[in-house]
């Protein structure tokens, strides 16, 4: 016999609670993210942050492996029936900025700063492996904790990958999941969507070379700053000209250098700049066509250029399947008006791609503004005033254990 099919489904007894049992953690989830965040650092070798998330491991049932080319920590937690494995990930690594917060707890460390809320990652992740090895009994498979150094521009997703995170309970993950805290968005509201999310991101440097001379005297030279700024606009136009504005990309020019003094015209003038898509296509399209544009507007000046682009993160692309499984969890677990799916995604970019070119998987934000903080007026990421409401700690635990036992659900 079955009921009516026009109610809506029951909540499900296995999340009932969850984000009490998060919230209840919360006393180590904030001394955790506190001591990280008074000693950020940054790149691939992070010993103390390494150390922080063993000492936080101690003790629960979780088997422990350690980077050999990072100082990167795998945790295994086996459930007491067996099945598939899924993967949950935290980024470790700081920015070298300086902090000026205000915090009692800010950065003790010179130019360097947890601001983009990686320590917030870690004590979160933490704290689901605590929570997590509470339900062992209700796993049925296996999850693979993931804490990676070197995501802000050091592939360090690719480290931990090539020494076989992926498959480090035996067997191939399934699903893979992934969290970032933003301070622009109101505290516990997951937002995500299928598909892109983030960017790629690739950088690129243009050496423009002429011949240097007297600033009176341009026609003995070749100037290379003419064709410098010729290269910035054009640039800026063939974006417009040549890709799809439904394949969007961004190429800006962040640095352009040249000359020592007012009356010497310089010998070389350099560029440098990242060009960001949500499409591979358009990113191949792209690697080859900034070199070309420079190359060519180089000879028109006489100059000769030498144009390099350096491949970055590829496109953070969800699965639809994993997507809708976080986005009907945050509804389940955290409420109906914390659950968000993202009309479009955003142009920064993010390694937890290269997971998820590997294994379907789902990326979400998950907001933590300051509280009496407009979001739209709050500090951003990567600000060296960026501030994180810590209440949004528990969400982000609750939210790291449901997608676990939902995937293993026995």
């Amino acid at each position: 016999m079955t009921g009516p099919t026009d109610l809506p489904s029951l909540p499900d007894a296995r999340f009932a609670g969850l984000l009490d049992e998060a919230k209840a953690l919360q006393p180590s989830t904030v001394a955790l993210r506190r001591a990280i965040h008074r000693r950020p650092e940054l790149g691939l070798q992070l010993p103390e942050t390494q150390q922080a998330v063993l000492d936080a491991l101690d003790g629960l049932p979780i088997e422990t492996t350690l980077g050999t080319t990072t100082t990167s920590v795998t945790g295994v937690l086996r459930g007491s029936q067996p099945g598939p494995a899924v993967l949950l990930r935290a980024d470790m690594d700081a920015l070298p900025m300086p902090e000026n917060t205000g915090l009692e707890f800010a950065s003790e460390v010179p130019n360097a700063m947890h601001a983009c809320g990686h320590d917030t990652h870690v004590a979160m992740l933490a704290g689901a492996a605590r929570l997590l090895s509470d339900h062992v009994d209700e796993l049925a498979g296996s999850v693979v904790f993931m804490f990676q150094p070197g995501e802000e521009g050091h592939h360090g997703a690719r480290h931990m990958i090539h020494e076989g995170v992926l498959d480090a309970p035996g067997t191939r993950v399934q699903g893979a999941f992934a969290l970032h805290t933003f301070a622009n968005l109101p505290t516990g509201v997951v937002a995500t969507k299928s598909g892109p999310v983030m960017a790629s991101a690739d950088s690129f440097t243009v050496r423009v070379v002429g011949k240097g001379g007297h600033g009176s005297m341009p026609h003995n030279a070749v100037d290379p700053i003419p064709a410098a700024a010729e290269i910035v606009t054009a640039l800026q136009t063939r974006v417009t000209r040549s890709v799809d504005v439904f394949d969007p990309a961004v190429v800006t020019v962040t640095r352009i250098a040249g000359g020592t003094t007012d009356n010497v015209i310089p010998e070389v003038a350099e560029l440098e700049g990242t060009i960001r898509t949500l499409s591979e296509r358009t990113r191949a399209h792209l690697r080859t066509e900034v070199p070309r544009v420079a190359e060519q507007i180089g000879e028109v000046h006489g100059c000769r250029v030498l144009a390099d682009v350096v491949p970055g993160f590829p496109v953070t692309a969800t699965d639809e399947t994993e997507t809708q499984r976080v986005l009907d969890l945050a509804a389940e677990v955290l409420g109906v008006d914390r659950s968000q799916r993202m009309p479009h995604p955003i142009m920064g970019a993010e390694d937890f791609s290269y997971v998820l070119q590997r294994v379907p998987g789902a990326f979400a934000f998950l907001g933590a503004c300051p509280p009496g903080t407009d979001p739209a007026e709050a500090a951003p990421n990567h600000s060296n005033r960026v501030r994180y409401d810590e209440d949004a700690l528990a969400y982000g635990v609750a939210m790291y254990a449901a997608y676990a036992l939902d995937s293993l659900r026995r």
